[in-house]
């Protein structure tokens, strides 16, 4: 990967790991890493750096890597670091149609499951976003919004879709880092707040074609910003 610089780590606390699931814990700290936007394209992290974070040998981390990178989501450098695979306007197009399709069904059939309990998280998550714009917050923003939409998804009662649509953002949620960056991101906001609304007042198509308009805005931004 031509351009990339060394990246200081800077990862959030984690947790103790048992020693009996090292290999699956490691694989779920390194995707939740990956998906609230914590590794940026065009930087590297080592994977000495990883294991010190996560507290353990190097070892569980190449486990985790190689099933990482068999997926397209992570390519390892020199054998030593890793960093986001480089996204090409084709692949970007694919990513779009496929999520495009899977998604919303998700959602739809999120309408009329979400209890109480779903509603209140996703106004709580609405307001973190909406904090975050104002403040020029572009971690906060990035996991509240991937906690805004695994909300919906999870509230769809499928694990199959919820295994999808994951295996969907590893691959694009490094780059929301360019939406975050580019100031647009209060326009995905419009569409939040409209998937929030369909859900209240049961309307699925109302759902569906909020969150086909959040997916579109989000990636057109990133195809005018891929280099």
């Amino acid at each position: 990967m031509s351009g990339t610089t060394a990246w200081p780590m800077d990862l959030p606390q984690v947790s103790p790991i048992p020693r009996e699931t090292l290999q699956d814990h490691v694989y779920r700290q390194l995707t939740d890493l990956i998906l609230d936007g914590e590794i940026v394209p065009g930087e590297l992290v080592t994977i000495q750096r990883l294991a010190d974070a996560f507290g353990t040998s190097a070892m569980p981390v190449r486990e985790a890597l190689k099933r990482l990178t068999a997926a397209n989501v992570l390519t390892v450098v020199s054998g030593r670091s890793i960093g986001i695979p480089p996204l090409s306007a084709d692949r970007l197009t694919d990513l779009r149609l496929v999520r495009r399709e899977i998604e919303p069904l998700a959602a739809g059939w999120a309408v009329g499951k979400a209890g109480p309990e779903d509603i209140a998280e996703l106004e709580a998550r609405f307001e973190e976003m909406k904090r975050a714009i104002a403040e020029g917050d572009i971690r906060t923003f990035l996991r509240a919004n991937r906690a805004f939409h695994f909300c919906i998804y999870r509230a769809a009662g499928s694990p199959t879709l919820d295994t999808i649509i994951e295996t969907l953002w590893l691959q694009i949620s490094p780059y929301f880092n360019m939406l975050a960056r580019s100031g647009k991101a209060s326009v995905n906001n419009i569409e939040h707040e409209a998937m929030l609304k369909a859900l209240e007042t049961g309307d699925v198509e109302a759902m569906r074609e909020s969150l086909r308009q959040d997916i579109d805005l989000g990636c057109e931004v990133i195809r005018k910003l891929l280099p």
